[in-house]
């Protein structure tokens, strides 16, 4: 009946299935959750776009990709500006020079810098070998035992001296009064939500929702002459390797009778002393709303744990073992003829939005050439 059954309704699904769409071919998208989107689904609360598995910030230089969104929803000019809460004191993310002055009380780049040099000479730091060497050697022992350690080991549930130095490498870090934590081009949240994007790429396609592939995959593979697979890569084999290890998150959400919580969009708490990793108040992604109730708002507290059965897979832990079991499942992904996998479960690793945006236009792109 299908040309491609697209198994998960999230980015990379949904465009790979308009693309599929736009050259001429028949989809079939299933979901096995009640709603389509996967992690960007936006809930309404009270009129609010609830960011329900949690922040989603749009960000890219990639211009292509940010012209692609653009075709579906009218992004707004929100700026990722963290904050981070250390027992009761704020400081400034990412780490830049309104961090520095607010943990040491330097006004100048240079002195920021000697500041970080001294202390990342006090324990002679050359080759980082660990996150804990890394973060020390970019920031300094202050804000990494202040705003880094403890934060990170709620989030991963490992000490930091036990986690690979590449996570944090990427960690912005500014001798500028810049409070803007990407360094994109293009950044934003679509006005009205996520959801309006993925109803823009869905359209006219058939959708099937509360559809567990695994309860049937035969069924379901015998509907449509290709698979695109956007599920975890160690269950389409049936674990025959052994399972790979995520983290989850679990979000306590709340409505409150308040017109205004914490005064931005994300705050992270970075003491052990809360069990909770931020609060994010939803109704600052979109403040220029006018639908936006006054006398209410909506924040979501967010607990980092391992993975089970049961709940989402949302981080995979990229260690060595992990790494060398994904290489095994990988072997036989590479070896099918009728299946894609595509996307952060499916290829084992962290996608930012546009990125993943990007991996689907790029395969699309060998299934059915060159497009605009």
């Amino acid at each position: 009946m299908f040309d491609y059954l697209i198994v998960g309704s999230g980015l990379y699904g949904a465009v790979f299935a308009y693309l599929a769409k736009q050259n001429g071919k028949k989809c079939l998208v299933i979901e096995k959750r009640p709603h389509l989107g996967g992690n960007i689904f936006c809930e309404d609360i009270d009129g609010i776009h609830v960011h329900k598995y949690g922040a989603h910030i749009f960000h890219t230089s990639n211009k292509k990709v940010w012209d692609f969104v653009g075709r579906f929803a009218e992004f707004n000019r929100y700026t990722n500006s963290p904050v981070a809460n250390f027992h009761g004191k704020l400081f400034s993310l990412p780490f830049n020079m309104n961090t520095f002055y607010q943990m040491w009380g330097v006004t100048t780049p240079a002195q920021a810098m000697r500041k970080i040099e001294e202390q990342k000479r006090a324990i002679g730091i050359t080759n980082p070998r660990n996150l804990e060497e890394q973060a020390i050697s970019l920031v300094g022992r202050d804000i990494y035992e202040t705003l880094i350690k403890e934060y990170t080991e709620k989030q991963w549930g490992r000490k930091c001296s036990e986690l690979p130095a590449f996570i944090i490498k990427r960690l912005p870090v500014r001798l500028t009064f810049d409070n803007n934590y990407f360094d994109d081009a293009y950044q934003g949240i679509p006005v009205g939500g996520y959801n309006r994007i993925v109803e823009g790429l869905l359209e006219g396609i058939e959708t099937k929702t509360d559809a567990d592939f695994f309860a049937d995959c035969k069924k379901w593979e015998a509907s449509a002459d290709r698979v695109v697979f956007t599920g975890r890569i160690d269950e389409f084999y049936g674990y025959r390797f052994g399972r790979l290890a995520y983290r989850t998150v679990r979000f306590e959400t709340e409505e409150l009778a308040v017109q205004n919580f914490q005064g931005n969009a994300v705050v992270n708490y970075t003491s052990h002393d809360e069990p909770y990793t931020r609060i994010i108040e939803h109704k600052h992604f979109e403040p220029e709303s006018p639908s936006y109730p006054q006398d209410k708002t909506v924040i979501s507290r967010e607990y980092s744990a391992e993975w089970n059965d049961g709940t989402e897979p949302f981080y995979p832990v990229n260690d060595g073992k992990n790494a060398e079991l994904y290489g095994k499942y990988k072997v036989l992904a590479d070896a099918e003829s009728n299946v894609i996998f595509g996307g952060r479960l499916a290829e084992y690793r962290y996608y930012d939005m546009d990125d993943v945006i990007g991996r689907a236009m790029s395969d699309a792109e060998k299934e059915f050439g060159k497009f605009e």
